[in-house]
């Protein structure tokens, strides 16, 4: 075999080698995107349905019209919440506000209205356990149920805020804290048409809550038997949010977490950081998981250069 023939048959090799390579990362690449749009769909509904949109105003507070709502769930029965809708002409920006545990959007209202008075169209809305007057976790696969209507819910609400001709689309965004900002992680991942999240004290998921930095399960749920604890876990493990962060837009999310949280540590709130991904924006406070005005003043100030509410004044 002479020396060219030996050079053109490494060629073909290498060719060969090359051709294959490339057909199956494309294939690799296309299981992924099967895989995701597989689990999209877990969250799908018609966006053309209509709302079915109900309001009444309860109060005016300091410029502030303060609306009850409720709009048709796409997984059964009425989202509940409350409208915040500034007295102020003009385009303005939208938010979807999501309370933590226990609470509901009413009891939200102080932190809502502060969103809305730095002209903010606020939606809030009520996750289906506070609509029911029930326990928040049941440990039971429900609690898939709960979770999924409210990522669906949380969906309709951005509809709502883009039905409204004073909602700026380009100027929405999501607002979580606690056990709305564990939601948010996962809605970061679904929801694509928002301009930013700002996730404070939150922890990647209810798994999460109840699981320490070392993997051991932590009460209530290491004490349930395992013919009641695999199902739940199977159930939820989908939905954890840090399965879901790392798909949020590059640069989007702006995590807030307390250094001396006693129910968000530090590990846990690191591990949700590690799995967004190291483009998005973290600030830690020396406090527990009530973070100091310092830590409000900044999510003002994020969502002023973010969405264009009105830059937050010294006593904000």
């Amino acid at each position: 075999m002479t020396r060219y023939t030996l050079l053109a048959l490494l060629l073909v090799l290498t060719s060969v080698l090359s051709a294959t390579t490339v057909s199956c990362a494309s294939a690799s690449l296309s299981a992924r995107a099967a895989d995701a749009d597989a689990e999209l769909a877990l969250f799908a509904y018609d966006r053309s349905a209509p709302l079915a949109l109900e309001t009444e105003r309860l109060s005016v507070e300091d410029g502030v019209e303060v609306h009850k709502l409720s709009f048709s769930s796409p997984k059964g029965g009425r989202a509940t919440g409350r409208l915040l809708v500034p007295q102020r002409e003009g385009k303005k920006a939208g938010i979807v506000y999501m309370h933590g545990v226990p609470g509901s959007a009413e009891q939200s209202l102080p932190r809502a209205l502060r969103l809305a008075r730095l002209g903010a169209v606020v939606v809030a809305v009520d996750a289906p356990f506070a609509r029911r007057n029930a326990s928040p976790v049941s440990f039971t696969p429900e609690d898939r149920a709960n979770q999924v209507q409210l990522i669906v819910d949380l969906q309709r609400a951005v509809d709502l805020l883009l039905e409204r001709p004073d909602v700026e689309p380009a100027r929405i965004a999501f607002v979580g804290g606690s056990f709305g900002g564990a939601v948010g992680s996962l809605f970061s991942g679904v929801e694509r048409r928002l301009t930013t999240y700002v996730l404070f004290v939150a922890d990647g998921g209810v798994i999460s809550h109840f699981t320490s930095p070392d993997g051991s399960l932590q009460e209530p749920i290491a004490s349930m038997p395992p013919a009641e604890l695999e199902p739940w876990l199977a159930a939820m493990r989908p939905l954890e949010g840090t399965r879901w962060v790392g798909r949020a837009r590059p640069g989007s999310i702006f995590f807030l977490n307390g250094r001396e949280d006693p129910l968000v540590s530090v590990a846990k709130a690191e591990a949700l950081h590690r799995a967004a991904g190291p483009s998005h924006e973290v600030r830690w406070y020396n406090s527990g998981h009530k973070l100091p005005d310092e830590a409000w003043r900044d999510m003002f100030q994020w969502l002023h250069q973010r969405v264009g509410t009105d830059a937050p004044a010294a006593h904000d």
